[in-house]
């Protein structure tokens, strides 16, 4: 593989492994985030980026992909969830994406072809209790994928990932005691959460040659939680 990919965020969870993989693979990677981090550590360039207060980027002339990582669990009852609560959810996922992509459209539009991954949520495609702020605004995210493959088309092709609960440090409070993690994975009909090294797989799937015929689709790898039922 070869290509010059964008990561925005990425020091932990889904984002580090997929720079990991995305370096296994040949790629050139490159990131934006609130800090250097475990990314600086594998010998990327970071550079700063706030998914609240975003600034301006310095970008090559050519990028063949972009992922947008950032992302937030608040998990309130709707009656304790503030406009701000709303608003904050908002920004640093659909928000800062929109910053992110339009500082990257030119080098996207100046590659052969390019790919642009976006995250979205299981809780759009499952009501799920609590999750209302998280839901409405990762919402938001999938119709932006979908918008901007009908716009991007043909060639920049934009894709997002629905995931389940994941084992990353974003949600280590959900799963921080074996309790957690046992009633979290019998929640899913496959009897697991996510494992970041699996949906790092899909992203770069979604990036390479071999999803070449993927764009504003919303892929779900959630254990089957948002179409299976097992009683």
């Amino acid at each position: 593989m070869s290509g010059t990919v964008l990561l925005i965020g990425g020091n932990s969870g889904i984002g580090l492994a997929t720079a990991r993989l995305l370096l296994a693979q040949g790629y050139t990677v490159l990131a934006a985030a609130r800090s250097a981090g475990p990314l600086e550590e594998l010998g990327i360039s970071v550079q700063p980026f706030d998914a609240l207060n975003p600034t301006p980027l310095v970008l090559p002339p050519v990028l063949d992909g972009l992922i947008y990582f950032p992302g937030s669990i608040s998990l309130k009852p709707f009656a304790r969830l503030s406009r701000e609560d709303f608003l904050q959810d908002y920004q640093i996922n659909c928000l800062g994406a929109v910053a992110a992509l339009q500082a990257a459209l030119p080098a996207l539009k100046a590659a052969p072809a390019a790919s642009v991954v976006l995250f979205s949520t299981v809780a759009v495609a499952q009501g799920l209790a609590f999750h209302a702020s998280i839901a409405a605004a990762k919402g938001a995210v999938e119709g932006l994928t979908r918008s901007l493959a009908a716009e991007l088309a043909p060639k920049i092709r934009v894709n997002a990932i629905a995931p389940s609960l994941t084992d990353t440090p974003l949600a280590n409070n959900l799963l921080n005691s074996d309790a957690k993690r046992e009633a979290s994975a019998k929640r899913h009909p496959l009897q697991q959460v996510g494992d970041p090294a699996d949906i790092a797989q899909l992203a770069v799937f979604l990036l390479s040659p071999a999803g070449k015929f993927f764009t504003g689709q919303i892929l779900h790898p959630d254990g089957g939680l948002s179409s299976v039922r097992t009683f």
